[in-house]
């Protein structure tokens, strides 16, 4: 058999659904454990690889495969998102607080598939499978666990509560919730909240739609959209822990995004500390605001002669 054939067995063997035994996903395990068409499944290993530059550049370097850029979202949901829920791969292994848009996303084998791969066509083979099966049944469910208990919580100005996936990015998300609106935005309500795990978390629809913005494109918003009807403002709010703050494309992006919203805009970099905020000062647009974690009762305002107020 060729490599992509023994691949699609392995996957077999490990029991993904069959969606996930085609031919994508077989190049895509083949990436993740960096196995040429002529190398043996016992010399696989662990490389963290990007989607884009990691795993399709890899297909195409040594398979001669060439999948269009627009597959790399394909990639992403369709092959894995699923390696990740069965124990076959790792999400972000290498910095796990990234956020789910962070151009750094990365994927690896898991530790416990590549002990199993690596007996592919050995005698320990069927044994090493029912161990696989046995032990990330149980891991799942420990990982399950830890994950629930170690959740971010994040409470509302309506008392609801709402759990955030563990990490830095969605700790500063729930400060914004909790210490900037309660200074900085009184009586204001939450209209938009995303989290690494789940950009739809939560998403007030109706009053998004109300104003103006389109409810079918939500994803390009910010991390945190915060209403305040009284005054007519809307305060659009990033989350930077890894990737950008409001910088002077992403505000003519944002307006181009938001141009049937009458209401009055603004925008603000949140920060978890003064030293991750002096990485980004080159690249925050003027007339826009600051606010950081570690100094709650204190706001940074980039020139002009407007503060806290929209653009």
């Amino acid at each position: 058999m060729s490599k992509i054939e023994e691949a699609q067995e392995v996957l077999k063997e490990l029991r993904l659904p069959e969606a996930q035994q085609n031919e994508i996903s077989a190049y895509a395990l083949l990436a993740l454990c960096n196995m040429k068409e002529k190398d043996k499944w016992s010399s696989a290993f662990k490389q963290s690889h990007g989607v884009s530059k990691g795993i399709m550049a890899f297909i195409s370097e040594n398979y001669d495969k060439y999948y269009a850029p627009n597959t790399r979202e394909t990639f992403r949901r369709q092959v894995l998102h699923q390696f990740v829920q069965a124990g076959i791969a790792d999400y972000n292994p290498d910095i796990s607080d990234l956020p789910v848009n962070s151009p750094r996303a990365h994927y690896a084998i898991s530790e416990i598939a590549l002990e199993t791969i690596r007996t592919y066509k050995t005698k320990k083979w069927k044994k090493s499978v029912k161990q696989f099966i046995n032990q990330i049944g149980e891991l799942k469910e420990k990982y399950k666990k830890n994950r629930k208990m170690s959740r971010v919580p994040v409470k509302l100005s309506n008392g609801k509560e709402l759990l955030l996936s563990p990490g830095k990015h969605n700790e500063v998300q729930a400060a914004i919730v909790e210490e900037f609106a309660s200074r900085f935005a009184i009586g204001s309500i939450l209209l938009y909240l995303g989290d690494t795990e789940n950009k739809d978390l939560h998403v007030d629809k109706e009053k998004l739609e109300s104003i103006g913005i389109p409810i079918t494109e939500h994803s390009k918003l910010p991390d945190v959209v915060i209403y305040d009807e009284s005054k007519n403002w809307l305060y659009l709010i990033e989350a930077v822990t890894s990737h950008g703050p409001m910088s002077p494309k992403r505000v003519v992006e944002l307006e181009e995004f938001l141009k049937r919203c009458k209401a009055g805009k603004i925008y603000v970099s949140a920060f978890p500390d003064f030293s991750e905020f002096k990485k980004h000062t080159n690249n925050i647009a003027w007339e826009t605001e600051v606010w950081i974690m570690e100094f709650p009762e204190h706001m940074i305002h980039f020139n002009g002669d407007r503060f806290l107020v929209p653009r």
